[in-house]
Parts: structure tokens; C-alpha cells; sequence
């Protein structure tokens, strides 16, 4: 079933809320999630060394998948949580959280963040495991299998698609929070090739398959970039990985990062992302600010994949010797908005 964002919950459903008794709004694909700035989505519900992790999701694109594909009280995962966001805004719907972030100090700045929810008097269940996404079954309790309704996640991409930077117009610009982690940690995706990173995250999605319920969605947020001029379409890239892990794309949606007024799109644009633009313009590349982030999103289907095929899976990964020319995912039809 699927729930309007705006609207209120579907009656039967144990929760404060009450039932919806407008008429059921049809889902769209092209997710109004900027329409108020990051910061003003996070203010209140964030600990202020949470502004520091290179690359946020916004809040309402979570809120809005929320909303659209669990019911209160459903139990909601993200393999690579960072500060927290998706189990945060969970809870504050009224679903239960459980995530997993391979960098101590994102993991327990998640954990503050959690506790920053508590103390508005939400008690749900909520926890973060720190360790490596690759090994969801040796990092989250055996009983939640099956039991997730949602997975939410993003895999690190693009380096000038995040950080921070000061100028005051004299001394050269410095940059800060742009990278994750070490550079030299190999085991942090974010710093691995395409190809490792491509089958790193289809043992991510295998793995996050094995707690989520038959018929249960997982959301991925990604955007394309550009490695020496050169485009990396890593959203198709994901479907590939999600179909190798024995997921079924059902939609392609886009999450806009700016703001719809008036009939325009006014661009909520970071520093990085207009600098490296005006280079590549000045260098005769017809370049443009992205404004949106690709949504995909697949289902588990309710015969899940063999467990051969997910041994194979984890034996060896298929993208490792893949040349990025030929890394090319098939991508499900776009739904109307």
C-alpha cells in the first residue's frame, strides 16, 4: 500500500494519529524534499557536530519515503546511517530504527542524535551498530530478519558533491569535512574505486535483503557525477547491483534539491558544485547544477533469491573486473508525475 506524504495514517494502524478520511492521493515521482533548506529540515533534531559528516541526506527525503511505503510502527533500516538521519525522522513518525555506520564517530553521533529524540518522549526501538555494511549479518541481531519493512540508504559518491568551505577573499579557499574518513582506509567504501565500490554495495543490498520482509522496499538516493569530464551514471549502476542481489526495480523517482516556487526551481547549490561547474564551462563543457537526486527504489519479491546465488554473490563480485565503459544497468520505467 501507499501513503501520501501529506497525509494521515490508514486507520487499524496502532498509533496517536488519526485515520485518514480524504481520498486516497495517487503517489508521484518527483519528491518536493527542498523546499525548506537542510538546515532549517534538521534544526532542533540534530546534535550541531552533525553539520561536520560530508555528504547528509536531506530529512524530508526521508520523511517522505517514510511515509510512503511503512505504517507506524514498521522497523526501518539504514546499512550506512551516517549522523543518524533516517532512524531519527523514523522515530518521529512513529516507526522503529535500526542502522549500521562503519565510522565510529558518524555511529556515535548517531546514537546522540537518537538520544536527542528520546528526550521529546519517543521510546521506540532504536540502535546503531558500528561496523562494515558488507557484514550486516554479523552486525545486527539474527531476530530482526524479516522484519524490516524499509531500507533506506545511500552509497558514498562524488567528491565535489560535498563539505565545507571558508574565504574571506584573500587568503586561498580552504576546504573541510569534503572527505570520509581516512583516504588510505581501503574498508571504507568511499575510498575504493568504482568497481569495488559497485560490489561492495551489492553485498550491501544482499546482505539488507535478508531483514527486510517479503515485499518490503529499499530506497536508494544517489546522483550521476563526473570523473574527468567523463559522466559516471551511478544510479543505473545501482540497479544493476540491486538486481544482482535478487531485488526488483519498481520505480525511479527524483528528489529535488531545490526549492519549487513560482513556477521555477530555485537551486539550493553548494559551493563545490557551482565552482567545479564554472570550471567546466570555462573549459567548453555544457555543464549544469544538479538539482535532484535519483530515487531508486526496489522490492524484495516474496520468493526471495536463492542462497547459492547470494554465496556466489560474496564469493565474487561481478563489477570487479568491469570496465566502467561497460558498466551499464537497465533502468525501470520512470512513473508519471
Amino acid at each position: 500500500m501507499t501513503l501520501d506524504a501529506n497525509a494521515t495514517n490508514t486507520p487499524g494502524i496502532d498509533s496517536a494519529t488519526p485515520a485518514q478520511t480524504g481520498p486516497a492521493v495517487l503517489p508521484v515521482s518527483v519528491w518536493a524534499t527542498a523546499q525548506n533548506a537542510p538546515a532549517a529540515q534538521r534544526r532542533g533534531r540534530y546534535h550541531p557536530d552533525s553539520t561536520a559528516h560530508p555528504a547528509k541526506m536531506f530529512p524530508a527525503i526521508v520523511q517522505h519515503a517514510v511515509q510512503t511505503y511503512t505504517r507506524p510502527g514498521d522497523l526501518v533500516l539504514d546499512p550506512m546511517c551516517g549522523i543518524g538521519t533516517t532512524l531519527v525522522e523514523s522515530l518521529h513518525l512513529g516507526r522503529r530504527a535500526v542502522g549500521v555506520e562503519y565510522e565510529s564517530r558518524w555511529a556515535e553521533l548517531a546514537r546522540t542524535n537518537i538520544g536527542l529524540a528520546r528526550e521529546t518522549g519517543i521510546d521506540l526501538d532504536a540502535n546503531v551498530y558500528t561496523g562494515d555494511a558488507r557484514k550486516l549479518p554479523d552486525l545486527i541481531p539474527a531476530e530482526l530478519r524479516g522484519q524490516a519493512s524499509l531500507v533506506i540508504t545511500s552509497p558514498p559518491y562524488g567528491d565535489s558533491l560535498h563539505g565545507h568551505v571558508a574565504a574571506n577573499g584573500k587568503a586561498p579557499v580552504q576546504k573541510s569535512n569534503h572527505r570520509y574518513g581516512a583516504v588510505l582506509d581501503r574498508g571504507n567504501l568511499a575510498n575504493v574505486g568504482l568497481g569495488r565500490l559497485l560490489s561492495g554495495f551489492t553485498k550491501i543490498l544482499a546482505g539488507a535483503a535478508e531483514y527486510l520482509a517479503p515485499g518490503g522496499h529499499i530506497v536508494i538516493t544517489a546522483r550521476p557525477w563526473r570523473q574527468h569530464a567523463e559522466l559516471v551514471n551511478l544510479p543505473t549502476h545501482l540497479v544493476t547491483c540491486g538486481d544482482l542481489a535478487g531485488l526488483v526495480p519498481v520505480e525511479r523517482c527524483v528528489a529535488l534539491l531545490g526549492r519549487l516556487a513560482d513556477g521555477e526551481l530555485v537551486a539550493r547549490s553548494s559551493f563545490f558544485q557551482r565552482d567545479f561547474v564554472i570550471k567546466q564551462r570555462a573549459a567548453g563543457l555544457p555543464m549544469h547544477l544538479i538539482a535532484h537526486e535519483d530515487v531508486v527504489i526496489l522490492r524484495k519479491p516474496e520468493k526471495s533469491v536463492s542462497s547459492g546465488k547470494l554465496k556466489n554473490l560474496q564469493n565474487e563480485p561481478k563489477w570487479s573486473s568491469v570496465p566502467w565503459s561497460n558498466q551499464v544497468g537497465t533502468e525501470p520505467e520512470r512513473r508519471a508525475a
